[in-house]
């Protein structure tokens, strides 16, 4: 059986029936519903008078008079990391911000934030439930920011878009970032229902925002900057450069406003925040028992298929019949290093949202280990490049899931 036949034969939801166990202590749960990224489209376009939304967030006040909408994505500036560095971003830190942070999705990384923000619901509803993730019924793992056309996005992602709903209703909607990402699978089954226009440079991305009001109908140019991000995991978000590089973010956000006109608004967020992990708390899952860093990595590996998911979000799929086995294993070696969840407990949780349907659960792992403080699961040999990162996101902390919503207008 294929990985799609094996979806297919999965029908119906699985609606979360409440926590059966006491919440493990610190956990944070995203607030889907009422303050998560799913909620900032939708309320943006109510603000709009868009017909068939609803303005969950209460933007409308801010968006009086508004007929185009400038959406900026900042990949990795987390609402913790922007209040620590003020003195970096002058212009976007006096913005306006009516609803606070807003909360990421989970696991707190882009793909999963990017599919909440776009179709406005959570991932347990959207499907693309982490970075790397199993293909139901095989043993191939899928990276969502490597994916091109296999599975089929539309399958994979079956949730309608924002963008879809929006120009439907006589908007006009386009998305602007690299060149790279047209027809990926990630732009495909996110961006669905915009025109893709590629942006060579900042200054690009610029020209992109300030044309996009140029016609007279009501528009929405949703645009995305990757520099941030970049640098936080290679030099760590604590760095000088990623100081420097969150001026950069500054400057092009001050060159959109003075750009727009008055009947636009510019909105600046983010997908989740980021942390610095040390060397020495990194825990190898692909450590021999004798090399650094191992702590315990022959015993997380008892049981287990496959690991996936990222650093600080690891999704362990195991073995038949192991899953209670390994979830008290990697509970025990981890302690208060991690939240350890099975799958069952995560979506009773609710930490993919309310309602999961049966094919989408099934691609979340058998255990999912969140790290807690500043650790990471990394894995030396099968991920050599995330092994050696500095900065990371992806877990249920307030660091990694709070997000800035700010809005200027000229």
């Amino acid at each position: 059986m294929t990985g799609l036949e094996h979806l297919a034969a999965q029908p119906g939801p699985s609606v979360r029936t409440g926590p059966k166990t006491a919440r493990p202590e610190g956990l944070s749960v995203p607030a889907y519903g009422k303050g998560s990224l799913a909620e900032l489209l939708p309320s943006i376009m109510a603000g709009l008078g868009v017909a068939g939304f609803d303005d969950v967030l209460g933007l409308t006040p801010a968006l009086t008079d508004v007929r185009h909408i400038v959406l900026l994505l900042i990949d990795g500036l987390g609402e913790h990391n922007l209040a620590e560095n003020p003195d970096a971003a002058p212009v976007l830190t006096s913005l306006a911000s009516p609803v606070g942070a807003l909360q990421a999705a989970s696991p707190s990384t882009t793909p999963v934030s990017l599919a909440s923000l776009s179709t406005g619901v959570p991932p347990g509803e959207h499907g693309i439930v982490g970075f790397t993730v199993a293909i139901p019924g095989t043993d191939r793992l899928l990276t969502h920011i490597d994916w091109r056309t296999d599975p089929p996005p539309d399958e994979w992602q079956p949730a309608p878009t924002v963008f879809e709903r929006a120009r439907k209703a006589g908007v006009c909607v386009q998305a602007a970032g690299p060149a790279r990402f047209i027809g990926s699978g990630l732009t495909e089954a996110t961006y669905r229902g915009a025109r893709y226009l590629d942006a060579v440079s900042p200054g690009d991305l610029v020209a992109r925002a300030v044309r996009c009001a140029e016609d007279g109908e009501p528009s929405l140019l949703y645009a995305y900057h990757g520099g941030l991000d970049m640098t936080g995991h290679i030099r760590g978000c604590t760095s000088d450069a990623w100081k420097f590089e969150l001026g950069q973010v500054d400057s092009i956000v001050a060159s959109i406003l003075s750009g727009i006109g008055p009947d636009t608004a510019l909105v600046v967020t983010a997908d989740h925040g980021m942390l610095d992990v040390e060397d020495c708390d990194k825990i190898d899952l692909d450590a021999a028992e004798d090399e650094p860093g191992s702590d315990g990595a022959v015993a997380l590996a008892s049981g287990v298929r496959l690991v996936a998911g990222e650093p600080r979000a690891r999704y362990v799929y195991t073995q038949p019949g192991a899953t209670a086995d390994v979830a008290a294993t990697w509970t025990m070696v981890l302690g208060d290093r991690a939240w350890v969840l099975t799958r069952e407990q995560a979506i009773d949780e609710g930490l993919f949202g309310s309602t999961v349907t049966r094919a989408h659960a099934a691609r979340i792992g058998d255990v999912l280990s969140w790290a807690r403080g500043g650790v990471a699961f990394t894995a030396s040999r099968r991920e050599p490049g995330a092994h050696s990162l500095v900065g990371y996101h992806g877990s249920l902390t307030n660091v990694e899931l709070d997000v800035p919503v700010r809005i200027g207008r000229s």
